[in-house]
């Protein structure tokens, strides 16, 4: 690894840890014991960027790195993983969905929100008989037209509560077969 990324991620993980240290550490045992998801922290680390970890800049994401990605949830999570987890699963499971796999309209209306911080992405894909097996999942989307009619039900399905954009995924192809599956937003 060259010695300007060393430089950039210890710089990177001395702010997340502080981070952490001033404004998760503290709260910890409160947002447990009164099973409270701290979505006005949610908004904070969407200020410092980490809400939008690997957004390009132009969607207003912090257009870093996998190496940075890394770096900042491992130090949220060593103070408390369950925030560490809800930033992966925000980061990865919704908005990296939408980046990946969404056309440019999608992108530049919904990554600029979820980048921010502003809200914060869900993702559905547990089903209560099939698990996390996307293959055969039970929820479908059908094309009626110019629009998708969508039946079925999930379950444990992340940030559901506090979520403000989903991405849920559902089955468009027969039960088992390769590439049978369609996120949703």
């Amino acid at each position: 690894m060259n010695s300007e990324l060393t430089h950039n991620l210890n710089m990177i993980a001395e702010t997340a840890r502080d981070f952490a240290e001033k404004n998760i550490r503290p709260n910890i045992m409160d947002w447990d014991e009164s099973q409270t998801f701290p979505v006005e922290l949610f908004h904070q680390l969407g200020d410092m960027g980490f809400m939008g970890i690997v957004v390009p800049e132009e969607y207003g994401g912090s257009g870093l790195g996998y190496h940075e990605y890394v770096t900042i949830l491992d130090e949220i999570s060593q103070v408390d993983p369950s925030i560490g987890l809800s930033i992966a699963a925000h980061n990865s499971l919704c908005t990296n969905h939408i980046y990946e796999f969404g056309d440019e309209e999608q992108r530049q209306r919904w990554l600029p929100q979820l980048a921010s911080g502003k809200v914060i992405g869900a993702w559905g894909l547990t089903e209560h008989n099939t698990g996390s097996d996307s293959g055969g999942m039970n929820t479908t989307a059908v094309k009626d037209g110019d629009d998708w009619i969508i039946s079925g039900a999930k379950n444990f399905i992340t940030h559901a509560i506090s979520g403000d954009i989903a991405v849920v995924m559902t089955r468009t192809g027969e039960k088992g077969a390769r590439n049978n599956s369609t996120a949703f937003v």
